[in-house]
C-alpha cells in the first residue's frame, strides 16, 4: 500500500502524517457492513462541510460584485456529486478504494456516489491530518479552474422548467418515483417528470436528485 498511498499523496500535493487518517478515507462502508473495518462516512460528513466553506470563500472573492443568490447557484454547482465524481476520476481515486469483494465485482470503483464520497472523505482527512489551510490548498487546486469557467451563475435543470412551467401558467412540474432497484450501497432510481400538455420524460440515476435532474434535462430539449 506504500507505494500506491505516495501516489496520491503525489496526486493531492500534499503527505500526511497520520497515515491511518488517509486509509479510513478510502474505506468504503460495504466493508464497514462486513465487519473488517470503519468506514469512510464520519470523514465525509467533515468533508463536506470544509469543502462547502472554502468554495464559499473562494466565491466571495472571485465575483465581489455578484448577490448571494447568484453566487448560491454557482457553489451548488461546484460541490455538487456530478462535480465531486468528475474530480475524483481525474484523481483515479476509485483505484485506491477498499472494497468488499461483492462492491467491487459490481463496479464499485467507478460508481459515481462512491467516488463522491471519498473525495469529500479525503478531504476531511486532510483536513484533520493538516489543517483548514491544507484542504484549502488542495480544494483550490482542483476547483478553482471549474470555478472560473462557470462565466454565469448556472441555473440547474429544475428551476429551469419550472420557471418555462410558470411562465406558462401551468402548474409546476411533477416529480414521481417510478421504480428503485439494486442493493441499497448501490441503488438505481428511475424518476419520471410531469408537465401538464407535455409528454413525460424519464431517467435513472443511482442518486435521486440526479435521476430529477436529468429527466428535467430530458424534458427541457423535448419542449416545443
Amino acid at each position: 500500500m506504500a507505494t500506491t498511498r505516495a501516489q496520491l499523496e503525489a496526486t493531492l500535493g500534499y503527505r500526511f502524517t497520520n497515515a491511518r487518517l488517509l486509509e479510513l478515507a478510502l474505506t468504503h462502508r460495504s466493508l464497514s457492513r462486513e465487519g473488517q473495518s470503519a468506514s469512510n462516512q464520519r470523514l465525509e460528513f467533515l468533508g463536506d462541510a470544509v469543502l462547502g466553506l472554502v468554495i464559499a470563500e473562494m466565491l466571495y472573492a472571485m465575483f465581489p460584485s455578484e448577490a448571494e443568490g447568484d453566487l448560491s447557484k454557482r457553489l451548488v454547482s461546484l460541490v455538487n456529486g456530478e462535480q465531486l465524481a468528475v474530480i475524483a476520476q481525474t484523481m483515479q481515486l476509485g483505484d485506491y478504494l477498499h472494497l468488499s469483494g461483492g462492491e467491487a465485482d459490481q463496479g464499485g470503483r467507478a460508481n459515481p456516489s462512491n467516488l463522491e464520497d471519498a473525495l469529500e472523505a479525503l478531504l476531511g482527512a486532510v483536513y484533520l491530518d493538516g489543517g483548514f489551510e491544507a484542504a484549502k490548498a488542495i480544494i483550490t487546486h482542483f476547483w478553482k479552474d471549474y470555478a472560473t469557467a462557470l462565466k454565469s451563475p448556472p441555473k440547474d435543470a429544475k428551476t429551469a422548467l419550472q420557471e418555462w412551467a410558470q411562465g406558462r401558467g401551468l402548474p409546476l412540474p411533477e416529480y414521481a418515483l417510478i421504480s428503485s432497484e439494486g442493493p441499497s450501497h448501490a441503488p438505481l432510481f428511475v424518476i419520471e417528470v410531469k408537465v401538464e400538455g407535455i409528454a413525460p420524460m424519464r431517467a435513472e440515476a443511482g442518486v435521486k436528485k440526479t435521476a430529477e435532474r436529468l429527466a428535467a434535462e430530458k424534458l427541457l430539449a423535448a419542449l416545443p
